[in-house]
């Protein structure tokens, strides 16, 4: 699983690198499936956080969430994240 974050408009320092990092081990259940993980964080009065997730077998999922306060962003990033990623999971086990 390749994972990407790239920050426009701002400079992220560390302690933001890290709390990406470790939100992102919410999904770490279905390293399996994901190929890539493709993170940008923006800063245009709000942050915006987007993530494309590409699985394995050719799926895509895109999410985004915005919010003042950059770890309110990723969290509501990581939520709608950690849903969808679920979804296509028991998607893939149903047809089994």
């Amino acid at each position: 699983m390749n994972i990407s974050v790239n920050a426009v408009k701002f400079t992220m320092d560390d302690g933001q690198r890290d709390f990406v990092d470790k939100k992102l081990q919410r999904i770490k259940y279905a390293e399996d499936l994901i190929t890539d993980i493709l993170v940008s964080i923006k800063l245009d009065k709000k942050f915006l956080g987007e993530s494309t997730v590409n699985f394995r077998w050719g799926g895509t999922a895109h999410v985004s969430a915005e919010d003042y306060d950059f770890s309110a962003c990723i969290n509501k990033m990581m939520d709608v994240l950690d849903q969808k990623v679920k979804k296509e999971k028991d998607k893939i086990q149903e047809k089994k």
